[in-house]
């Protein structure tokens, strides 16, 4: 398996729609699987350079290694699509991914881009009345407006842990804070979602100890 060529704007820059601005939701949509491709090659395109670098630094404040966290990012993305086509109405199913210990940073990067082409083809197949297990009944915006913040909010730690300087993109920022987190305050999307997720502080409101996101429907 082969790492995916890098695309958009030169790694460690932040592409087209990356730079955060002041929040604004109108003409947001759901999140789909267009939504998560995005996200995916944002990760490639700003990981993909950096796969030579020490992948067994801490990743931000994170516990894991850079390495270990890319094989989460994985990990989730391919539980969301496992959901979202098996349809559990009350737990998760009983399986798990396993990254070889052996690959490389550039090949766990591969898996985890492979993962998210899964979930992005299932949530192109789903029904929008389709409904699967996350702490209850989540609908396909759902699994996909999680799937945006897993693979953002830890490609945003990853770089923190290599060094490169990136900022989350303003509009899938917003795509996540919407479906997510209905309460947050206005401001930046990516500074907002950072603060909202534990990462930062944010206009004077320190860092949050702990925070979860709301992906289940009443």
């Amino acid at each position: 398996m082969t790492t995916p060529r890098p695309t958009g704007g030169p790694a460690g820059q932040p592409a087209p729609d990356s730079p955060d601005r002041t929040r604004s939701d109108e003409g947001v949509t759901g999140a789909g699987g267009a939504e998560v491709r995005l996200a995916v090659d944002e990760m490639i395109r700003v990981l993909g350079s950096h796969v030579g670098g020490d992948w067994t630094v801490a990743a931000g404040t994170l516990e894991w290694s850079c390495w270990t966290t890319v094989a989460h990012v994985a990990h989730d993305l391919l539980a969301c699509a496992g959901q979202l086509a098996g349809r559990p109405a009350d737990g998760y199913l009983l399986c798990d991914l396993m990254v070889s210990p052996t690959a490389s940073p550039a090949e766990a990067l591969a898996v985890a881009a492979a993962c998210g082409g899964l979930l992005a083809v299932a949530l192109d197949a789903a029904d929008p009345g389709l409904r699967a297990w996350h702490f209850g009944p989540c609908d396909p915006t759902g699994f996909a407006a999680m799937g945006v913040a897993e693979t953002l909010l830890h490609t945003y730690d990853i770089t923190r842990g290599l060094g490169v300087d990136w900022q989350l993109p303003a509009r899938l920022a917003t795509v996540v804070l919407v479906r997510l987190f209905p309460d947050a305050p206005p401001g930046p999307p990516g500074e907002v979602l950072l603060w909202m997720t534990g990462r930062a502080a944010f206009a004077g409101r320190p860092r949050r100890g702990s925070w979860t996101w709301q992906a289940a429907l009443p």
